[in-house]
């Protein structure tokens, strides 16, 4: 009897300590689903395995199929550390009900399957507006609404039908607690929100909700924006004003401008300055009226260079004065046979009418000679001397004259 009964107790304690090395099944399954995006999270003990890193594996199936013999369970996460899975990618039926478990996995050692059970349409949460945009009209302001979307970018009113959207607006004011907040419900996508003031600034917040199951979204983030309304007389006016200025200040600026071009221009390429006349006459075409360059081409005649610069000292006029008519001409000149008269007497008393306008020494009056009959002869004198002089200052003009050769007359008297 006391045999059994120590056989007994060892018996039991054998089991509770090998109950004890088990691994804890994962607890507090819980289903995160907004619109079509669904994620199982669970909790796990991993003490019981400390020397093995433990691995879940998470398997769901309909719910209708659970009466039949045969199970297929579809598998979504295999050998995942991490306590969460998602199942967005397994395309759940949003009206269907689901029967998902999760077991944990380490090394050869399983923990038990944790079940829960998730149906989308009772317990998956509706998502806010995916957008709201503001637009005025008028004194009003016009509500476009974006439907929340899907995991695969469509949207939510095609799977909720009865969902509506709730509008709250508001004026904005400095004074946050004195705001008196205006709700619309609408099953729409746009809408015109009714009371409204004038060139006021008002704020908008959209919702989505589900009466079936009671669902609702957050808010969106306000958007603000200001109505409009008939614009004064006196703005209008103030506005043609500044629109007749400014068109008077373009085109003020636009003269100012080409005339400006003008005057550079006109003086870069008509300057002030003129050239001599003296340069143009040479450098512009001779043919009257002409501002053309003159064009020199290699076979010109114009000689464009000057080998040597000759400066020739100032000529010498010679003037003639005619002997008083009361005096004979002598006997002694005649013509030579190049039809000049030529001296044939150098002894005969008398002036020579020829004296040079440079020295004045020269000049002598016809009737000097006369009174002074003895100083004749040196008179004659000096003006061979004269004479002879002026021959030495232009010894390179022989055979030209300074003034007519064939004028000049060589006369005694």
């Amino acid at each position: 009897m006391f045999a059994a009964v120590y056989l007994f107790v060892l018996l039991w304690c054998f089991q509770t300590s090998a109950a004890e090395a088990e691994l804890a099944k994962p607890q507090n399954l819980t289903m995160i689903a907004m619109n079509t995006q669904y994620a199982l999270s669970w909790a796990c003990d991993q003490s019981a395995a400390a020397d093995h890193t433990v691995t879940f594996t998470t398997q769901y199936l309909a719910k209708f199929k659970l009466l039949r013999r045969k199970k297929d369970w579809t598998t979504v996460c295999v050998g995942t550390p991490h306590t969460r899975c998602d199942l967005t990618a397994s395309n759940l039926h949003y009206l269907g009900i689901y029967v998902f478990r999760v077991r944990a996995d380490a090394g050869k050692d399983h923990s038990d399957w944790a079940e829960t059970e998730f149906c989308p349409d009772k317990e998956a949460a509706v998502g806010p507006p995916s957008k709201v945009d503001l637009a005025p009209a008028g004194s009003l302001l016009d509500v476009s609404i974006s439907d929340p979307l899907t995991s695969t970018n469509g949207s939510m009113r095609e799977i909720i039908k009865k969902m509506y959207y709730r509008i709250i607006y508001w004026e904005r004011s400095v004074d946050a607690q004195g705001l008196r907040t205006k709700v619309v419900n609408t099953s729409v996508n746009l809408v015109t929100l009714p009371e409204l003031e004038v060139w006021t600034w008002y704020c908008v917040s959209v919702q989505s909700r589900y009466d079936y199951y009671n669902k609702s979204s957050n808010f969106t983030s306000p958007h603000c924006m200001q109505t409009e309304g008939t614009v004064p007389w006196w703005q209008i006016l103030l506005y043609f004003l500044a629109s007749l200025v400014i068109c008077f200040m373009l085109v003020v600026l636009t003269l100012y401008g080409s005339f400006r071009c003008y005057s550079t221009l006109k003086a870069t390429l008509y300057p002030s300055i003129q050239l001599p006349t003296h340069i143009q006459e040479y450098l512009c075409d001779s043919s009257p009226g002409s501002d053309m360059p003159r064009l020199l081409t290699p076979d010109s005649e114009v000689e464009l260079t000057c080998d040597k610069l000759s400066i020739c000292t100032e000529a010498v006029l010679l003037e003639i004065h005619d002997p008083p008519a009361s005096e004979e001409l002598p006997s002694e000149l005649e013509l030579d046979s190049s039809g000049r008269h030529s001296r044939q007497d150098s002894g005969g008393s008398g002036d020579s009418g020829v004296y040079s306008t440079e020295g004045g020494s020269g000049l002598r009056q016809p009737g000097s000679a006369q009174s002074s009959g003895g100083m004749g002869d040196s008179w004659q004198g000096r003006v061979d001397l004269e004479q002879v002089k002026m021959r030495d200052m232009a010894p390179e003009v022989k055979g030209q004259r300074l003034i007519a050769d064939e004028g000049v007359v060589d006369m005694c008297v």
